[in-house]
C-alpha cells in the first residue's frame, strides 16, 4: 500500500522554525517528484516546495523563497520541509504530495498521490 505520512506540525511562535517530515513507503520513489502544498482556511491550496528524487533538483515557491527549504534523505524514504522565519500567514495544513517524475511541476492537479496533512499554525 502506498502511503505519504506527513509529521512535524505544530504551533510555533512567528520568527520560529519547524521541520515537516513526509514518510513514503510502499513502491520505490526514485523516480517521482516531491512535493509541499499548503492549504488554509478558505483559500485554494498552493505550491510551496518540490524536489525530483533522482538529483535533488528543486523548485521553491515565491512566497516562501529564502525562508522554506526542501529536502530529501534516500536512505529514510523521507522529505523534509525545513521552515525558518515563520510568519502567521504560513498558517495552513501542509499536505506532502508526489508524482511520476522526471518533471518539477508546480500544479496540484499534476500530483496523484497525497498524504493526510499536518497542521502548522504560527501565532503573531
Amino acid at each position: 500500500q502506498v502511503q505519504l505520512v506527513e509529521s512535524g506540525g505544530g504551533l510555533v511562535q512567528a520568527g520560529g522554525s519547524l521541520r515537516l517530515s513526509c514518510a513514503a513507503s510502499g513502491r520505490t520513489f526514485s523516480s517521482y517528484v516531491m512535493a509541499w502544498f499548503r492549504q488554509a482556511p478558505g483559500k485554494e491550496r498552493e505550491f510551496v516546495a518540490a524536489i525530483r528524487w533522482s538529483d535533488g533538483g528543486t523548485n521553491t515557491g515565491n512566497s516562501v523563497k529564502g525562508r522554506f527549504t526542501i529536502s530529501r534523505d534516500n536512505a529514510k524514504s523521507t522529505v523534509y520541509l525545513q521552515m525558518n522565519s515563520l510568519k502567521p500567514e504560513d498558517t495552513a495544513v501542509y499536505y506532502c504530495a508526489a508524482r511520476m517524475g522526471p518533471v518539477v511541476t508546480t500544479t496540484a492537479e499534476t500530483f496523484h498521490l497525497w498524504g493526510q496533512g499536518t497542521q502548522v499554525t504560527v501565532s503573531s
